[in-house]
């Protein structure tokens, strides 16, 4: 090996220093359980999931936070309805709270316009993740979600090497396409040897208004398949609701009373 320049910009040499090294929150954070929420794959309602679950958790007296980590597409502020720039003071950031006092931290808040394009790579954006967690007036928490970006590249391998997740909640759909995705996130998670709680599959069916018969979308569940393959457990399936979707949309998501992922919360306890 050649003698070290203290340049990586320029260096192949896959040497310790090169790695990210676990950080520090602030000095006032004392988080319990750290949970990532993660799929792989985009669009499955990885950031519906941390909502739903976060809500389950405040609504049973448990101390919960969301770190939005998906930077890119930012969608939580939305859903609680948060609106305005996040504050700090000399020692790092405030987060946003939310009607339940969910605390909430998100790029979203922190742009002139929340529709603003966030043309940043991916060492920016890891770096961006740990200030999250290292520079965020987060206090007391029982529980800390991260809504993890779609993929397994760069801030998911920021988050699993800088940040100490306890465990990480796998979110699918019925559709093989997203299973065969899923598995990847799940293959990941075991190579860092980090448990995983079990898979909520989302986009389950459809409940007809008239009956409450439970329609399937898919004319083939993979769940189940992907469950026995990986060992995990299915802990809850999530109906497409109009309810949840408009509630979602209009900023109101901590009004929906449905109660899905009450097992899933029993079980990170």
């Amino acid at each position: 090996m050649s003698e070290c320049t203290h340049d990586c910009s320029s260096c192949g040499q896959d040497c310790a220093s090169r790695a990210p090294q676990p950080v520090t929150p602030t000095a006032d954070t004392k988080i319990k359980k750290i949970i990532g929420v993660l799929s792989g794959k985009g669009g499955v309602g990885k950031s519906m999931v941390s909502s739903l679950l976060a809500i389950e958790l405040a609504e049973q007296g448990y101390s919960v936070g969301i770190m939005d980590a998906d930077i890119t597409g930012p969608s939580i502020p939305k859903m609680f309805g948060l609106n305005g720039q996040l504050y700090g003071d000399e020692e790092g950031i405030f987060p946003a709270v939310s009607s339940l006092g969910i605390k909430v931290v998100s790029i979203n808040m922190m742009l002139e316009n929340e529709d603003d394009a966030v043309l940043w790579r991916g060492p920016i954006l890891g770096g961006l993740i740990k200030q999250f967690y290292t520079e965020v007036h987060w206090g007391e928490l029982d529980y800390l979600l991260i809504d993890m970006p779609p993929g397994t590249s760069d801030i998911a391998i920021s988050v699993i090497q800088q940040i100490p997740v306890d465990q990480f909640v796998m979110v699918t759909t019925p559709s093989k396409l997203v299973s065969m995705v899923v598995g990847k996130a799940i293959n990941m998670a075991k190579q860092v040897n980090k448990p995983i709680a079990g898979l909520v599959e989302n986009m389950a069916y459809v409940k007809c208004d008239e009956c409450g018969h439970e329609i399937n979308i898919y004319r083939n569940d993979e769940t189940a398949a992907t469950a026995e393959k990986y060992g995990l457990d299915v802990v809850a399936r999530l109906p497409m609701d109009p309810e949840l979707a408009n509630d979602a949309d209009e900023g109101n998501i901590e009004a929906y009373k449905a109660g899905l992922l009450t097992d899933l919360a029993e079980k990170l306890k």
